[in-house]
């Protein structure tokens, strides 16, 4: 790193957003010469990406779907085929934007690379992002694009009943974009990705970045399929049941227990998820049943994508497999004794409190 470099990296570490001019102005030298820097220093890996995140600093990289939640929730039981009397929410979403945001509420550095449409409801994602701290310099904003939207309905018991997601934007998120974002990735301590991505860009992830340690949400059945020819490059694996029965190569696998499934997903670590009937883990050739405290929920929807966050909270703090899946039943316990998807009480604070009554495995 030559002195110049130094002097920059040293700016940058107090003032990460300070423009390129302010910085000429600083060290008394032209805009195109800071800017010559700048490029070296990216390329050599000392800076990354925009927002001049240091290498030195520690985040994460969240790479997924960002949109506008539309939940409807029937105030008896909900009928198909006719009118139901409830209300209806508009929220924040995306699995990858929720899974990004409980990590910046844990006080996880967290870059979003997702896509937005240059509309109010994407303004509107980008400003909630910059009050909580979550950087999105790296995201794509679409002109003349509409923000992606997940409408939901949820039953009596505000449990998911059905959904239609509009998530046509995800697919301007080319390999040629992640590949103009590699060295934020490659730097990064670790990347959740979940399966909105196209399959091409799910294909480059998973091949081309051997040292990064990818944790990875199926999001759905439909979309789980998507990654089974990678499953061997994914480090951590969030499905439930169902989306474990996709990606199982055993034949009939839906009827098969949840610690089969398990077996047969050659990830190094498995979560499988199954509501209010706990988690069944495999790490690495062990294999483990977590049951989950009674609790009345309030709403599930954000359950597995705080479920997710605790897992990337308790990688970030070096926890064996026992506190590791208790963070992230804790985090899913918090997040389902709100009304919103993402419960805006979610702390380490909280966290950490809400882990302590975990205790039976």
């Amino acid at each position: 790193m030559t002195q110049r470099e130094k002097e920059i990296l040293t700016i940058l570490k107090s003032e990460p957003t300070i423009s390129q001019q302010d910085l000429a102005d600083r060290l008394n030298i032209t805009r195109s010469s800071v800017a010559v820097h700048i490029t070296n220093m990216l390329k050599k890996g000392y800076i990354l990406g925009k927002g001049y995140i240091v290498q030195e600093d520690p985040y994460i990289v969240v790479i997924g779907g960002a949109n506008i939640d539309i939940q409807g929730i029937p105030k008896d039981q909900l009928r198909l085929r006719d009118s139901n009397i409830g209300e209806v929410k508009i929220s924040l979403g995306g699995v990858g934007r929720n899974i990004a945001e409980n990590c910046a509420r844990l006080q996880i550095p967290t870059r979003l690379i997702t896509v937005i449409g240059d509309d109010l409801y994407g303004q509107k994602i980008l400003k909630h992002a910059q009050s909580i701290g979550l950087h999105m310099q790296d995201s794509l904003i679409l002109p003349n694009a509409s923000t992606s939207t997940y409408l939901s309905i949820l039953d009596q018991s505000r449990d998911l009943a059905l959904a239609i997601n509009h998530m046509d934007c995800i697919e301007k998120l080319t390999v040629e974009e992640i590949k103009a974002r590699r060295s934020l990735i490659e730097h990064a301590q670790l990347c959740v990705i979940d399966a909105n991505l196209s399959v091409d860009v799910l294909e480059y992830l998973l091949t081309a970045f051997p040292k990064t340690v990818f944790f990875c949400d199926p999001v759905s059945q439909a979309k789980a399929s998507r990654l089974k020819p990678f499953l061997k490059s994914i480090h951590t694996l969030k499905p439930n049941h169902l989306e474990a029965a996709v990606l199982s190569e055993k034949q009939g696998s839906v009827e098969l227990k949840t610690e089969d499934l398990a077996e047969h997903l050659p990830c190094q670590r498995v979560f499988i998820s199954q509501g209010s009937q706990g988690v069944v883990v495999k790490d690495g050739k062990k294999h483990y049943r977590f049951h989950a405290p009674p609790i009345d929920p309030v709403n599930t929807t954000g359950a597995g994508d705080a479920f997710m966050a605790g897992l990337v909270y308790a990688y970030m703090k070096g926890l064996d497999i026992q506190k590791t899946t208790h963070i992230a039943m804790a985090a899913s316990i918090v997040a389902i004794s709100h009304e919103d998807t993402i419960n805006p009480n979610l702390n380490e604070q909280t966290l950490l409190e809400a882990a302590k009554e975990i205790t039976h495995v």
